[in-house]
């Protein structure tokens, strides 16, 4: 393994990596989609609660998205994919700091979902071109 500073691609094993994963997506569930909106199918996360909190609210949710994409980057994600999870990460602020509406918004743009659906897909093709 070599050194794990920032910046630097830490080797993880398989059981490692999908720890990492399973923690990741654990976040990104709470962030973007961990209750329910009684009688419909509508999920919210904590991004949406916090966009309420004016200024706060909304650069803590960003912080904690960035640091999903700080773990990808650890995980070996590449450059494109990390400026595409940077890209949805940069939306979602966008709209979070839009008083009201902007809590609307976070709960249909789920850019903490989006970026682990990108991170698992760009992991497992790595893995099937690592295997054949």
């Amino acid at each position: 393994m070599r050194g794990d500073s920032v910046g630097t691609v830490v080797d993880f094993g398989a059981g490692r990596k999908e720890a990492a994963l399973a923690r990741l997506e654990l976040i990104a569930g709470m962030l973007d989609s961990r209750w329910r909106i009684p009688g419909t199918s509508i999920r919210f996360g904590a991004d949406a609660l916090l966009s309420l909190l004016p200024a706060v609210g909304p650069v803590a949710g960003t912080a904690v998205s960035a640091y999903l994409i700080w773990e990808a980057r650890r995980l070996g994600a590449s450059t494109g994919l990390l400026l595409r999870m940077a890209a949805n990460l940069g939306l979602d602020a966008a709209i979070s700091i839009v008083p009201i509406a902007g809590s609307v918004g976070d709960v249909f743009f789920r850019a903490n979902l989006r970026n682990m659906a990108l991170l698992r897909q760009h992991l497992t093709r790595g893995a099937v071109r690592d295997d054949g």
